[in-house]
């Protein structure tokens, strides 16, 4: 697939899902779900209920693997950069941590998830947050001017990942922190999903090697690399969910398939330093 062709379609599925508030990163129309379903995700990756009821009406649309800021140990005045900030979750509650002193600038490429952010920002009265059109290969943020990079299942949308890890270490100041939730591969996928743009929108076919996802983080110039978490997703959760069974609809993916994409893919959470 071609990296325009590629970031097209991711473009095109989050207005989709910016429009709807659905968890679906498939065509409009293939699944529905609703805020009860973006919960009960949410809190099988790691949030808590106060992390749920911090956060404006539609902040939270189900679309992370992990909590990246559960992680991060913001602390109060620093200044945070959220990479694919979607419709402003892990922003708002990353404001929280680094307090009216702080500031947290949330990165997205989608022009309708911003607008959703900024309104969920004036919503909930965030004035230490703002959202910025960009692509988190290409910050829109100046050298060597951030604490702290956080980001939740978006790097593995993005072709060439290498990109963001370097223009990250960038941004941030010498001691600042890398503390990214994303999907990882224990092996290779079936072709069928490898070579679908849904399955790419959907977080799959995007993924690395967990190995090769690593290296990318130490090429970049990150010391310090560390997993602190890993785990599988649930069968009966990928079966359960709307959206993986959209992309088993829609791809006519056996069944049976199921069973290797969830043995192939994981959640990692991971922490790194620049020097």
């Amino acid at each position: 697939m071609k990296e325009e062709k590629i970031k097209k379609a991711v473009r095109e599925g989050y207005a989709e899902v910016a429009k709807t508030e659905s968890t679906c990163y498939t065509p409009a129309g293939s699944c529905c779900s609703g805020a009860d379903l973006a919960q009960d995700i949410s809190k099988h990756v790691g949030y808590t209920d106060e992390d749920l009821g911090a956060v404006p009406e539609g902040a939270n649309l189900g679309l992370g693997c992990g909590n990246p800021v559960a992680l991060a140990s913001l602390k109060e005045g620093e200044t945070v950069v959220d990479l694919g900030s979607g419709a402003g979750f892990d922003s708002f509650l990353a404001s929280r941590q680094v307090g009216s002193k702080g500031r947290v600038i949330g990165v997205d490429m989608t022009p309708e998830m911003l607008d959703k952010a900024r309104e969920n920002a004036q919503k909930g009265g965030f004035e230490n947050v703002e959202f910025r059109l960009g692509e988190i290969e290409h910050l829109p943020v100046a050298d060597n001017s951030v604490d702290a990079i956080i980001s939740n299942c978006v790097i593995n949308l993005v072709p060439d990942k290498s990109a963001v890890f370097s223009d990250a270490f960038r941004v941030l100041k010498p001691g600042g922190r890398l503390m990214v939730s994303d999907i990882v591969l224990l092996k290779e996928l079936p072709a069928v999903i490898l070579e679908s743009v849904t399955a790419y929108v959907g977080c799959l076919a995007g993924a690395m090697m967990k190995d090769a996802y690593i290296g990318a983080i130490e090429s970049a110039g990150f010391t310090e690399v560390e997993i602190t978490e890993e785990k599988h997703f649930p069968v009966k959760l990928m079966a359960n969910d709307p959206t993986a069974k959209a992309v088993i609809e829609n791809m006519d993916i056996p069944r049976e398939k199921l069973n290797e994409v969830a043995e192939a893919a994981v959640s990692i959470s991971v922490r790194a330093l620049k020097p």
